[in-house]
């Protein structure tokens, strides 16, 4: 086959939050079986370094910073008449790059990660293309509506409605959608009636992503629940707000030494008051969040609002850590009972305590969520799907990409 041409809202590499980690092991996995040019937006100064690339990839590297401000966005969406999730990617500098990589390669294929991307497609594309949606973002603002003020709530409701508009229109151009669950892409072939709907599940690195691995332990005391994840994105600073000011304290009442760590980059200043709150850390970034989990007393993962699947959950259970999740956090997982699932804060709580008072039944659980993500969710088989969908051969004498052993 051809070449291929990926295409990303946010650069694939390093792998160090949920949309990276997916994307940098789809392009591990394309670049095993054809040559792959990247073009990505940047939002982190860092990834404008030009060694910042999956180590596969052996095709073009086309970065550009994105600094459109968010009010900039919703001005031109409400002008144009888009989705400011449309608008807030729109960059000459992208298109011009997409152009270039059009005319100069063989691109039999464009991979499209996010429909932020798909307004860089050619008019009418002479190659397949395959739109990772991931999750389905219309669904997800249609939720934070439900709980929004005006304007905010119309806001919200016009960008559902224009964001399906937009991704059900760009499906239909698409040799297959993808989601990162069945559930996910159950509910778009619902609201839009179309087919070639596929899911394709994340997946984790059971190497990277092991008890027994070479990490250097946090130094935490012996009863302290931990949550990881990017703290500037909102579902994650709902999740953490509701843990400590609502939870934590139920926890506390039975365990008065129980502490709640936030672990993960660019915590807002909500996240960060936090940390006032007695048996409350807000870390920040940290150089390898596997420490953190390994020696956490339970991983929690309370949130109110979960599309697809929770990296957060898998890393914890690759680390064969107890888990205790919201309903919406657990949905998109076959744990096969491996983790605890609470309905409300109280049952979160109420699972936590148990797990605490006795800690043989959390190893237990911890053993069994590790057996789990060992059978069913390695990214060569999530991804394997990927062959027939896309046309992909390994061809004679090529071997998989070789996997990283450290973020």
């Amino acid at each position: 086959m051809g070449d291929i041409l990926f295409l990303g809202h946010r650069l694939p590499y390093p792998p160090n939050r949920g949309d990276k980690i997916r994307g940098y092991h789809i392009v591990q996995y394309l670049s095993a079986r054809a040559r792959v040019h990247l073009v990505a937006f940047a939002d982190d100064r860092r990834d404008l370094d030009p060694s910042a690339k999956p180590e596969a990839m052996a095709g073009s590297r086309s970065v550009v910073w994105r600094g459109k401000s968010q009010a900039r966005a919703a001005i031109e969406a409400l002008l144009s008449g888009k989705p400011v999730s449309q608008t807030a990617f729109d960059d000459a500098a992208i298109r011009a790059a997409v152009t270039d990589v059009l005319a100069r390669h063989p691109i039999d294929t464009i991979y499209v990660f996010s429909s932020q991307m798909a307004q860089y497609l050619p008019r009418n594309p002479r190659q397949r293309v395959v739109m990772d949606f991931v999750d389905m973002d219309s669904a997800k603002f249609d939720a934070y509506a439900d709980t929004a003020r005006w304007p905010m709530r119309w806001l919200m409701r016009r960008e559902a409605r224009l964001l399906l508009r937009h991704d059900a229109a760009v499906a239909r151009t698409a040799a297959a959608s993808l989601f990162v669950s069945e559930a996910e892409a159950a509910l778009f072939r619902t609201k839009t009636g179309l087919r070639h709907v596929h899911a394709i599940e994340n997946g984790i690195d059971t190497r990277l992503f092991d008890p027994v691995a070479s990490f250097v332990p946090a130094d935490l005391p012996p009863h302290t629940i931990v949550f990881t994840g990017q703290m500037d994105y909102r579902p994650n600073i709902e999740a953490v707000l509701w843990f400590a000011n609502e939870i934590l304290p139920l926890i506390r009442a039975r365990h008065p030494d129980a502490g709640f760590a936030i672990v993960g980059r660019a915590p807002t200043e909500a996240v960060v008051a936090l940390a006032d709150q007695p048996g409350v850390t807000v870390t920040g970034e940290v150089p390898d969040v596997r420490g953190w989990i390994a020696v956490a007393a339970v991983i929690v993962a309370p949130l109110k609002l979960a599309r697809g699947v929770q990296n957060k959950v898998l890393e914890a259970m690759a680390m064969a850590r107890p888990v205790v999740a919201s309903v919406a956090a657990a949905e998109g997982i076959d744990h096969a009972g491996a983790i605890r699932v609470g309905a409300d804060g109280p049952a979160i709580a109420a699972a936590v305590i148990a797990l605490l008072d006795d800690r043989s039944a959390a190893d237990r659980l911890g053993l069994a969520a590790r057996a789990q993500v060992e059978a069913r969710y390695s990214w060569e088989a999530r991804l394997a799907p990927l062959d027939a969908l896309m046309g992909l051969d390994l061809g004679p004498g090529r071997a998989p990409a070789k996997r990283p052993v450290a973020v």
